[in-house]
């Protein structure tokens, strides 16, 4: 039976369910995956049919539906059978005929209730400008919590933080595509979230489209299946801004790569704002076709560095003035952020969960936070993060140190700018690990062990007699040992 059955009685069809009773509902959805979510994937659902125990809804693309189905079904079905409505699974599909509904059961006569007409029933919030584009572009979902105000900003992160919100500002284009790169946990996404939230507050006039490099390809195989190449491209060069993350999933993937790079000429003709996120720079990124990665160095390339101690204290100081509102009387003693900044060093999301997992502990025992507790909390994260110092964390301090990128460290360029930083990081290099001269040749692209050999030993002649690369060399030493 079509029906909409409450605990013990039937309270009537779907169809012509109130838009009360069905914001009530939203309005549940919405308080549990948050306004973001419910504005981009939840809102636009339609309710169509109950059959057989199967909630039919209508989406605007399959995109849309398959993303729903993937991330939020099971959350839908338990809050319909909290409310009452026997349904055992749900099926999203677009209508035959966008511009006119399919014809109803006979029982279900009225028009389909959406989640944005249900809930405005319940809520007079207003909606903000640019959210129906928005929609329209099926932007991903943004996390809340990555804005400006709370990204830390120090020496490594500076350039990037200051280039994104430039962009952020939404006015003339001034260097294009904006492109940045970093290892894992260092703020790129953050960074990228951070501009579409700026964006949407500061011109809700313009269209912003982000989304990772995996959602570009997927859409663009499904416009490829369902034949419908033409929306896919009005689509994705109708934005004035395209924000893309982790691009370097599409290297390899040639159709996938050549429909971007046509993407990337019709905006940047149209001079309208590109911003990517990789993990490394565009020219280290494998199997890139080499006319994309052209089109990726001609705006501004930013690296994000690995986070000095400084920054890492900065950040655990802003996530404890955030924990004093869930834990207001829960004391930490003096060092433990210390030295959890110096411990954890390589990845800030594992830095982070370690301070989280460190509040929630002390909270459900019972005790402040102090040495003791902190190294029996955390005994394994501590263990997993002892300093093992690599021939490739040698090359990133090295490089951050004199300013150069990686790609110039180990590349074959012999100006001294980059030949003493080399020769330095091949010093510290066999110095500080296990590595043999070969190994270490290898990891500096693909040298012989002679010329390593002959790096280190110029290193050495050099402490002797110049003071300003024996005090490099102690330096570096202390920072990588720290």
């Amino acid at each position: 039976m079509n029906g909409f059955v409450g605990p013990g009685k039937n309270v009537g069809v779907w169809g012509t369910m109130t838009n009360e009773k069905w914001g009530e509902l939203c309005q549940r959805l919405l308080k549990t995956v948050g306004q973001n979510n419910f504005t981009s994937w939840i809102e636009p659902l339609e309710f169509s049919a109950l059959r057989d125990g199967v909630a039919e809804f209508h989406v605007p693309t399959n995109f849309m539906g398959n993303y729903v189905s993937q991330n939020f079904a099971d959350l839908i079905l338990h809050e319909l059978n909290n409310s009452g409505v026997a349904v055992q699974r749900l099926n999203f599909r677009v209508p035959a005929n966008s511009g006119k509904r399919p014809k109803r059961e006979a029982a279900a006569t009225s028009k389909p209730v959406s989640a944005r007409e249900a809930s405005s029933a319940q809520s007079s919030v207003p909606q903000q400008a640019g959210n129906d584009v928005m929609q329209a572009l099926q932007t991903a979902p943004l996390d809340q919590r990555f804005t400006f105000d709370t990204f830390v900003v120090g020496k490594p992160n500076e350039l990037a933080h200051a280039a994104a919100r430039r962009v952020s500002e939404g006015g003339p284009v001034t260097f294009n595509p904006l492109f940045l790169y970093g290892g894992v946990g260092l703020g790129k996404t953050h960074l990228m979230h951070a501009i579409a939230w700026e964006l949407r507050a500061r011109r809700p006039d313009l269209n912003v489209l982000y989304l990772s490099a995996e959602q570009f390809m997927y859409r663009f195989v499904q416009a490829l299946r369902e034949r419908k190449m033409m929306d896919f491209k009005h689509l994705f060069r109708s934005v004035d801004v395209l924000m893309v993350d982790d691009v370097q999933f599409i290297a390899g993937k040639d159709s996938t790569q050549e429909e971007f790079f046509h993407t990337f000429n019709a905006l940047v003709d149209q001079n309208k704002q590109i911003i990517i996120s990789a993990d490394r720079a565009p020219g280290e990124i494998k199997d890139l076709e080499e006319r994309v990665k052209s089109r990726l160095q001609c705006g501004l390339v930013v690296d994000l560095h690995p986070t000095d101690y400084e920054l890492r204290l900065g950040i655990l100081q802003s996530k404890v003035e955030q924990y004093r509102v869930t834990y207001p009387d829960l004391a930490i003693k003096s060092g433990v952020l210390e030295f959890l900044a110096h411990r954890i060093s390589t990845n800030v999301r594992v830095l982070e969960g370690a301070l989280t997992r460190l509040f929630a502990f002390a909270s459900l025992v019972g005790r402040e936070i102090d040495m003791e507790l902190t190294q029996d909390c955390l005994a394994d994260i501590l263990r997993a993060s002892e300093r093992k110092i690599t021939v490739e964390e040698i090359q990133r301090q090295v490089a951050e140190y004199y300013n150069i990128r990686m790609s110039e460290l180990i590349g074959p360029k012999r100006l001294r700018t980059f030949a003493r930083p080399r020769q330095v990081a091949m010093y510290l290099a066999k110095q500080l690990t296990s590595r043999s001269l070969p190994e270490i040749g290898r990891r500096f692209g693909g040298r012989d062990h002679t010329t390593v050999m002959h790096g280190v030993r110029k290193i050495e002649e050099l402490k002797q007699t110049d003071g300003q690369i024996a005090e490099d060399v102690e330096l570096l030493r202390r920072s990588l040992e720290a």
